[in-house]
């Protein structure tokens, strides 16, 4: 997995949560000339209070610097982004976490779609391969409105490994197949639980797949092969949620 050393972000939500989360730097904004609305304010009041450098330009200026995106009037210049590591996920999750898994999700909208996704069901920790998953950059950040900053988002270099590991821990490993002959609704995910989801077109990788405890799928319509992996993502993991809150909080 690769991750950017420095990008250019734009939007008023993804510049905002990406100032607001901390994780990474801000070293500076452009703000369109003239544009002085509650969102824009509150950007600049939590810019000021960072001491982040804010100027305000022409929108030909910012169209160059977002080439040619929907900036909104503002644009950004932030430090790449750092996933964090898979130890220090492990030790923060609680008695009972709520892991995703991501065998090779390469399309960075669908990955930012999940994340996204990830944050809104409260995820405590989302892993990805090191190869063969999108680069954590703009489309990411944009495709996920800027909620990727809010997930914690760790790189394993083996998910086999990884896996292993939480079966150790008394994780359950809880696979997405489309081929799976049981329903995503059956499993009890008031246990502890991480969703292994396969990359686009291909699905999980035979290995990855072997080290599930349980494959679950989505019966779908006659002549509808598969979902957008980002749309089945979304489906399972408010599964969770809508389980885990009828029976209690964690």
């Amino acid at each position: 997995m690769k991750t950017a050393r420095a990008e250019i972000l734009y939007g008023v939500h993804p510049v905002f949560e990406t100032l607001k989360s901390g994780r990474r730097k801000v070293e500076q904004i452009h703000v369109l000339v003239g544009r002085q609305d509650r969102k824009v304010r509150s950007i600049l009041a939590l810019a000021s209070h960072k001491s982040v450098p804010v100027t305000r330009v022409p929108k030909e200026a910012l169209d160059r610097l977002a080439g040619g995106g929907v900036h909104q009037g503002v644009v950004a210049r932030v430090s790449g982004s750092g996933p964090v590591g898979v130890e220090e996920v492990l030790a923060t999750c609680g008695s009972r976490p709520f892991f995703l898994v991501l065998d090779q999700v390469e399309d960075p909208r669908n990955l930012g779609a999940i994340l996204r996704s990830a944050a809104a069901a409260r995820v405590d920790g989302v892993f990805v391969p090191e190869h063969g998953t999108a680069r954590v950059g703009l489309g990411v950040s944009k495709a996920s409105a800027g909620y990727a900053e809010k997930v914690r988002l760790a790189v394993a270099g083996n998910l086999v490994n990884l896996l292993e590991k939480l079966k150790e821990k008394g994780i359950w490993v809880v696979g997405l197949d489309q081929e799976a002959a049981t329903s995503w609704t059956r499993f009890d995910y008031s246990l502890p639980v991480a969703l292994v989801l396969g990359g686009e077109g291909k699905g999980m990788r035979r290995l990855v797949r072997e080290r599930c405890d349980v494959l679950v799928g989505i019966p779908l319509a006659a002549g509808v092969e598969s979902l957008n992996v980002s749309v089945a993502a979304g489906v399972v993991l408010f599964e969770v949620v809508r389980q885990r809150g009828e029976r209690g909080p964690s």
